[in-house]
């Protein structure tokens, strides 16, 4: 089976959706964020911090050639993946891309709590994440299709993307 990469903005559910998706489907499962953390031995925040965005992205840049290889496991990416055309054409090379999406308001309280999450260190989170989704709308409109988990949990969207998967393998979905 081809990779399912999930891509989308944070706290749409791309970790927890992709744990479980390769769970049920025997795969492997990748969290690129993760195996940045990893890598330098630091929290994305702490990265961030103290070497600011532009490394952070190029980090992620090697991450996803990395596995860009593997034609066979679940990856969740970080919600800027997709702002860099190079990830973009390595992770639809690798498999299906699916967009998770949620509303702007519905994000901030899922994230509400957590300090690592660095793009949203203002005043003002709701305005911050309504212009980021803006601004990356039309990379994640690449993906093979868009689930919106505002109202949805993990199953309910896992089983969206089964239904999607089984459907594109006989030919039957409207894409």
């Amino acid at each position: 089976m081809r990779s399912i990469i999930l891509i989308g903005f944070m706290g749409t559910g791309k970790t927890l959706v992709g744990r479980r998706l390769a769970e049920i489907l025997g795969m492997t499962f990748i969290d690129t964020d993760t195996l940045i953390e990893e890598a330098v031995g630091m929290s994305i925040g702490q990265l961030f911090e103290r070497h600011g965005e532009p490394y952070f992205r190029n980090l992620e840049r090697q991450v996803v050639a990395s596995i860009s290889e593997d034609h066979s496991q679940v990856v969740a990416t970080g919600g800027g993946v997709v702002l860099d055309g190079e990830n973009v054409a390595h992770l639809k090379k690798m498999g299906t891309m699916i967009h998770l999406s949620a509303r702007a308001d519905v994000i901030l309280d899922r994230i509400r709590n957590q300090s690592q999450r660095p793009l949203l260190q203002t005043e003002n989170a709701k305005k911050r994440i309504e212009s980021l989704l803006a601004q990356r709308a039309p990379s994640y409109a690449l993906a093979d299709l868009e689930i919106d988990t505002s109202e949805l949990g993990c199953e309910d969207v896992v089983e969206r993307i089964l239904r999607y998967l089984q459907e594109s393998k006989n030919g039957t979905s409207a894409g």
